[in-house]
């Protein structure tokens, strides 16, 4: 429903491998899960302030979500063993590792736990790419409403999305660093003839 009602364009490259594993992505916007969810069924690990957002709220609702309360530890071990529950059930899971909004060129540092424990049992991983054309479609306004109004006061959304091969490997952080490269040099290729877009610069 979101599709025609926002107006994505979507250029995809690759799909999802053909059984449960941990995806992992950069995240740019709220609008990332809307984008990717059409191609991929998975539960999505996601901050508990998400339950306050308008129209996202619903949409994590009918996907499925693991909603992690990050200051606290019992809650973040707690939605961990949901995720190796749910992949040895055969459902995937979608995390963004960097653990909020990326607004450079590259993504920031990747958190540690989804790795640790997806390497532990065994699990595949796979890393996606995802960018986008405009600006605007990058969350830069604290209030929900107002980026919402900013981000899609435009006649179309254009995407681009990549899958990445499966990872696999019992050294978290050898796992964790793989998945990392391939999506900066994803993103990278991606940025190339995209001239639209700015990204704050890192001091």
């Amino acid at each position: 429903m979101a599709y025609p009602v926002l107006n994505f364009k979507v250029t995809i490259v690759g799909k999802p491998i053909d059984k449960a594993c941990l995806y992992v992505c950069n995240h740019r916007s709220f609008s990332d899960p809307l984008v990717l969810c059409r191609f991929l069924d998975a539960f999505v690990v996601a901050k508990a302030e998400v339950m306050n957002y308008p129209i996202i709220n619903w949409g994590a609702e009918l996907t499925g979500v693991l909603y992690v309360r990050r200051e606290d530890r019992n809650s973040r071990s707690e939605v961990r063993n949901n995720m190796t529950k749910n992949i040895k059930n055969g459902y995937n899971i979608l995390v963004y590792p960097e653990g909020t909004i990326g607004r450079f060129s590259h993504t920031l540092p990747f958190k540690d736990g989804a790795f640790r424990e997806i390497a532990a049992q065994g699990f595949s991983v796979v890393p996606i790419a995802i960018e986008y054309k405009d600006q605007r479609d990058i969350w830069i306004h604290a209030n929900f409403i107002t980026q919402y109004l900013y981000q899609f006061s435009k006649l179309k959304t254009e995407v681009k999305l990549s899958f990445g091969s499966e990872i696999t490997g019992s050294d978290a952080i050898i796992v964790k660093e793989k998945a990392y490269k391939w999506i900066n040099q994803e993103l990278l290729s991606m940025q190339k003839d995209w001239t639209n877009i700015e990204f704050q610069i890192e001091n």
